[in-house]
């Protein structure tokens, strides 16, 4: 049975966390033969502006070695290293302003597209990488497909374009008899020069289009099933059954320290069944009375069993036991319209202990 037909079908876009783990591990899109084909152009136009520079040190070379040690009958080993150290400059020389613009497209072209990204797990040693089924497979995969057809379109467009300047160049060939040997060169270096602009420019002009559909590739294996949309929510925000039970534990510890702070109050005012409420003041901190717990049903009755057994007075009052509970939360003080009410009742209680009411 093939278990894949039970899989469920991806058909969400990826979220933004999946996008974020996928670039930590290096996994980005970009377009390889957008790069190649910024880096040509650079390449030609540093060469186009850099040519009176090249050709100037090429024939200044060219002219110390055959006017110097060419004509030497005998060369000795400085000779020989002058001549390598001399070539060696010159190639860098050359080189240079080349290989940096190179470079440096390359560079800027790849942080346009991905920005800055490091992982080393595109590094990491995979034992796929060195097996040759798994190599096959790639090879005549549909992505090895796409990659030689790929091949195959930019060696046509290079072609077509070169054809095009070798007709060029067949129909003018014959003007190049009436130039000086310095003019024919000149001419003919423009001209290839032309054709690589020409297949540059084709060459990128296809590259847009790799880069969509690259884009797409990437897209499409960044996409996500509703099941792995669910069990990233759960991993970010946690088990939802998990979480409703902390707050359920959270409420249970909550409710028993209440619960004992019931033993610091001075009287307990009820409905008288199914309200209670814990009030307790003490001059030196607060300026009023303080709910110290607060309770319906089965709560109210713990309230009044604590109370009970700390023997602390309960009072019965029905609409000051409400309105308490309604609109006093744990821990706030009492309001100012309800002080006259709670004092009568302070005051009660504190005659029943022999207290003397404070304030």
């Amino acid at each position: 049975m093939n278990l894949q037909l039970f899989a469920e079908e991806k058909t969400e876009r990826a979220t933004p966390r999946r996008r974020q783990k996928a670039r930590e591990r290096g996994q980005v899109f970009s377009s390889r033969e957008l790069v190649s084909a910024l880096v040509l152009l650079a390449g030609l136009i540093v060469i186009k502006f850099c040519g009176s520079y090249i050709v100037e040190n090429a024939a200044s070379y060219l002219q110390y070695v055959i006017g110097e040690d060419l004509l030497k009958t005998d060369f000795s080993l400085d000779d020989i290293y002058e001549m390598l150290y001399s070539s060696t400059m010159l190639f860098i020389k050359l080189v240079i302003p080349i290989g940096m613009g190179a470079a440096l497209t390359g560079l800027v072209s790849n942080l346009a597209q991905i920005g800055f990204v490091f992982s080393l797990e595109p590094l990491s040693p995979k034992l796929e990488r060195i097996n040759p089924v798994e190599g096959f497979r790639r090879i005549f995969s549909r992505r090895g497909l796409i990659e030689l057809v790929k091949s195959v379109v930019k060696l046509a467009l290079v072609i077509y374009v070169f054809y095009g300047t070798l007709n060029e160049f067949k129909d003018r060939a014959v003007l190049m008899f009436d130039m000086s040997f310095g003019e024919s060169v000149i001419y003919f270096l423009n001209l290839i020069f032309k054709a690589g602009l020409k297949a540059g420019a084709a060459l990128l002009a296809f590259s847009f289009l790799d880069y969509a559909y690259q884009w797409y590739e990437y897209e499409k294996s960044l996409m996500m099933s509703k099941e792995d949309i669910k069990e990233e929510f759960k991993e970010v925000e946690g088990n939802p059954q998990i979480k409703s039970r902390i707050r359920q534990v959270q409420r249970q510890l909550a409710r028993r320290r209440m619960i004992q702070d019931v033993r610091k109050a001075d009287v307990v005012i009820t409905n008288p069944t199914h309200i209670a409420v814990a009030l307790g003041y003490d001059a030196s901190i607060h300026d009023a009375p303080v709910v110290l717990a607060k309770g319906t049903g089965l709560v109210a009755e713990k309230i009044k069993d604590m109370a009970e057994k700390e023997d602390i007075p309960i009072v019965e009052n029905r609409p000051l036991a409400q309105t308490l509970y309604k609109t006093v939360e744990v821990g706030e003080t009492i309001p100012e319209d309800l002080y006259n009410a709670v004092a009568e009742i302070l005051a009660y209680v504190y005659t029943l202990k022999g207290k003397r009411v404070s304030g």
